[in-house]
């Protein structure tokens, strides 16, 4: 999904559900944050008494954070990155299948993100709850593929079957359609690792599309191919129902964080927004007027809902700044005043927990992946 399903609609069924404003809008932050948060590393200028970091190099650091990584920069295409960020919040394992790689193919409502969801559950902390249903909704939408790079992600003859809204790097190569479909797939062989949906462009995230492809169902790799088509309209809405009752489960359990004078009936508006036909620019700006125009946030309150990437990392380091925070590495962080309180800190912590949750459930269902 993009950050119209992670951000937008994720904050609009939160208020639908009757969460507060504040707590949808943290809730629907941390789950899109997880698509933003490339740092690894970063070493700390002014430690803070009481805050829970790690040492490096014999520095105060914060490592091991990132959820995800720049699929443009070669470097980050290694199995520390696939088995830290990829696997675990983009491509859960759907734990079935005869062989390893087979049971690290991602699956609709993988029994291993449900047990993380369950234990979110009873956590008093919506940062958690958001991260978790990143990849919980990733689970509908990337089923079939890989974070691993791997043989099941080797795909071929992709195709629309519905206008695609494409950014510009997929669009390019889509346009490439026009030669044969041996020559399209020789290209993407080429150029396109086997890595989660790459070969499929943006096609799995886009809400309204269908779709179809071929790949090997045979047990072996044996080029026994198959054709599926996919409707995201199916994928989205099943994904949004089951988070629609996941954040009524919430809610039930931790009353602190809701509007009691909230009384929302009107999903199916909600539902019919995330299949909006449009760009992915355009989805964003259709949502922020569903928001406001069902009264879920004030018409005054229209920046304070737009997403920003950097507004987290802005509050907690007095010395952000976008071009030297760009990086899987960063040095001379300087902690803000009230840095304990920050929303980025307790992301950071509930990284940690939703990482060794993801571990630890790897081992239950006897899923050997190296941290």
């Amino acid at each position: 999904m993009n950050r119209d399903s992670h951000y937008y609609a994720v904050l609009a069924f939160a208020r639908a559900c009757g969460f507060n404003k504040p707590s949808a809008l943290t809730i629907g932050y941390a789950s899109q944050f997880v698509d933003d948060a490339k740092i690894n590393l970063m070493f700390i200028d002014n430690p803070v008494k009481g805050i829970d970091h790690d040492i490096v190099e014999n520095r105060p650091a914060f490592f091991n954070m990132a959820t995800c990584h720049s699929y443009f920069r070669i470097k980050t295409f290694n199995y520390e990155a696939m088995a830290n960020s990829t696997i675990p919040f983009h491509f859960a394992p759907g734990c079935k299948g005869e062989n390893f790689t087979r049971k690290l193919r991602c699956r609709e409502d993988s029994p291993l993100i449900l047990d993380i969801l369950n234990d979110a559950l009873l956590e008093n902390d919506i940062i958690k709850l958001g991260i978790v249903l990143h990849p919980y909704a990733d689970t509908f939408t990337h089923q079939g593929f890989s974070g691993m790079l791997s043989k099941v992600n080797d795909i071929r003859n992709c195709e629309a079957k519905t206008e695609a809204y494409l950014g510009a790097i997929d669009k390019f190569l889509y346009v490439f359609k026009q030669f044969s479909q041996d020559e399209y797939d020789a290209l993407f062989d080429h150029i396109m690792p086997a890595y989660g949906h790459a070969q499929a462009l943006d096609f799995p995230d886009i809400p309204h599309l269908v779709w179809s492809y071929e790949y090997d169902c045979s047990g072996q790799f044996s080029c026994a191919y198959k054709t599926v088509e996919i409707d995201n309209r199916d994928r989205f809405k099943r994904a949004f129902h089951s988070i629609k009752r996941h954040l009524q489960l919430y809610l039930a359990k931790h009353h602190e964080y809701a509007d009691r004078r909230l009384k929302f009936k009107n999903f199916d508006v909600l539902m019919d927004t995330i299949l909006f036909e449009a760009s992915d620019e355009n989805r964003e700006e259709n949502w922020l007027k569903v928001l406001i125009d069902l009264g879920l946030f004030n018409a005054n309150e229209r920046n304070l809902i737009v997403y920003r990437e950097n507004k987290w990392p802005e509050e907690a380091f007095s010395n952000f700044d976008p071009e030297a925070f760009d990086g899987q590495v960063v040095g001379g962080v300087q902690l803000a005043p009230d840095f304990p309180a920050s929303h980025w800190y307790r992301f950071y912590l509930s990284v940690k927990w939703y990482k060794k949750k993801f571990f630890e459930y790897c081992a239950k269902y006897q899923l050997s992946i190296l941290n």
